[in-house]
């Protein structure tokens, strides 16, 4: 499968980040963005809130310039950040007062967030979702020397 330069730096940086245990959802550094980013927290600056969609004047000034980081504009970078976190079970935008899971780096809630941060780049660059373990079980079917996929 073809994918793109940016997909395969984001996915080694979090591939990396969740077996090193360096994976943290409430940490700006060490969250989805913040390893994608290289574990810098600048990119907390185009938002009012962690977890928020909305960007604010800087975030706009960055997105309406055309800048990327990484590979990613603002407004995408918002949106892996909302997905890693609304999956590990966080009520968006983090606070105090919010929902938030019991243990945020439990290992099984950490690949729920992933799972949904891959699946997210996958269709920002298009590329079917390398998640998909459906095709795995497909099972091909032999009728009257006719090959029909089965899943």
């Amino acid at each position: 499968m073809k994918t793109t330069p940016r997909f395969e730096a984001a996915i080694k940086k979090l591939y990396t980040a969740f077996y090193n245990n360096t994976l943290n959802p409430e940490c700006c550094k060490q969250c989805a963005v913040g390893n994608i980013l290289d574990n810098t927290d600048s990119w907390k600056h185009i938002s009012d809130f962690h977890g928020s969609l909305k960007l604010n004047y800087v975030g706009k000034v960055h997105q309406n310039f055309g800048r990327k980081f990484n590979g990613y504009s603002p407004l995408e970078l918002l949106h892996i950040e909302a997905a890693f976190l609304k999956a590990c079970g966080f009520e968006l935008p983090l606070h105090h007062k919010n929902k938030k899971p019991k243990n945020p780096t439990d290992k099984n809630v950490l690949f729920e967030g992933l799972s949904k941060v891959i699946e997210l780049l996958c269709v920002l660059d298009n590329i079917p979702n390398v998640m998909d373990y459906q095709k795995l079980f497909e099972v091909k079917k032999v009728t009257k020397n006719v090959i029909v996929n089965q899943a």
